[in-house]
């Protein structure tokens, strides 16, 4: 949408439609036509990264994913479909929200000081293959970022002007949970348009839905037809299918759990595998946890202040006057684990994990959140 939505975004079936053979290229080159650059997925270094796409040539058509506890790879197939993938290590976070941004500028003027605040530079960006985790993630950073009591102006300046196509997950990997969370495989909001992969005996329908007047707008610029029943329900049986194929899951009373056992022995368990490697903060789609530092040159005449990305399992993040409050591996997981699925309700009116399973794929010891939230409920009700 252009900038964040403040109300779901709905599609309705009666308006899917089928779109005709080379229709992604099509799409593309609308949105550039349009001045948008193309954020969308590509195959780099082995993972599925988001960059910008030019040409549907970009995109890894026929590369699929296979994710477990602290492991990823990709496997090359025959598969028509560009979005066979689900999610890599990367998410949008880190356009709206970059790893380091400068805040400001102070230089010498003489005998004083100018300092120069730093504004973003404004591009339009259109996101291609935005998932529904991926679209939940975003709205939850913009209830962080965007609240009445606290505005962040450059994370305002990036969301401004966004055109978002949406992809509906065809398949799921064994670390996904979404369907628990209630958060995908369909996207049901902070869309423009929404696109599905659907085969039928072998052959590659691509199905799109508009959800919003540039959508609408954009759609009427790639060769399509209205889709028939039959295609309808197809699709519908699929979205059920990777829902229903998922392995993991959150206990429904996670939030509880983890708020009435904040010295129960399963941390210290934790911690003895833990590397404290911030891995699972970096890779998730929510976290925003920053740091500032300011550095000089050494002529001493300039210097910058910077944000950068941080995380509560760093020693030095909690750090007072005296030294950390958390100072074992034990307290460092409590804490992140208890704020993204419990404290989080009160302070942002949902939880902070939305199912992408990053953290589960990227740790390199292959803690499961939702592995540990369960050792917990049972751990609990036999000391009941």
């Amino acid at each position: 949408m252009h900038g964040p939505p403040s109300q779901p975004t709905q599609a309705a079936p009666s308006g899917l439609c089928l779109l005709h053979e080379g229709a992604l290229q099509v799409l593309i080159d609308a949105l550039r036509r349009r001045g948008y650059r193309v954020l969308g997925p590509v195959r780099v270094d082995g993972a599925i990264l988001y960059a910008e796409v030019e040409s549907a040539a970009d995109l890894p058509r026929g590369w699929i994913d296979h994710q477990q506890p602290g492991s990823y790879r990709l496997e090359q197939t025959d598969d028509p479909r560009s979005f066979a993938h689900t999610v890599g290590p990367q998410s949008f976070k880190r356009l709206f929200l970059p790893p380091r941004q400068s805040v400001w500028k102070i230089s010498r003027e003489g005998d004083g000081l100018q300092v120069q605040a730093s504004v973003p530079e404004k591009q339009r960006w259109a996101l291609l293959g935005a998932r529904s985790c991926e679209l939940e993630a975003v709205a939850i950073q913009d209830r962080v970022f965007l609240s009445d009591s606290y505005r962040d102006e450059h994370y305002a300046a990036r969301r401004q002007d966004v055109l978002v196509v949406a992809v509906h997950c065809s398949r799921a990997v064994a670390t996904c949970f979404c369907a628990s969370q209630n958060t995908g495989p369909q996207a049901r909001r902070g869309f423009d348009l929404a696109l599905t992969e659907l085969m039928v005996d072998g052959t590659l329908q691509l199905l799109a839905e508009a959800a919003s007047p540039a959508g609408s707008a954009l759609l009427a610029d790639v060769p399509h037809s209205p889709a028939s029943d039959d295609l309808k329900t197809r699709r519908a049986a699929l979205m059920q299918d990777v829902a229903s194929g998922q392995q993991r899951s959150l206990p429904e009373d996670t939030a509880a759990l983890l708020r009435d056992n904040p010295e129960h022995p399963i941390w210290r368990q934790v911690a003895e595998r833990c590397l404290s490697c911030a891995n699972c903060t970096m890779v998730c789609p929510t976290c925003f946890c920053t740091g500032v530092e300011d550095v000089m040159d050494l002529t001493g005449q300039h210097s910058e202040r910077v944000r950068s990305w941080d995380s509560c399992f760093g020693l030095e993040y909690s750090n007072l006057h005296g030294g950390p409050v958390r100072s074992s591996t034990a307290s460092r997981y409590r804490q992140w684990i208890t704020h993204k699925l419990s404290s989080w309700h009160e302070q942002f009116g949902s939880s902070g994990c939305v199912g992408c399973g990053r953290c589960i794929s990227w740790c390199p010891v292959g803690i499961d959140i939702t592995a540990e939230a369960r050792n917990l409920k049972e751990s609990s009700h036999g000391r009941d």
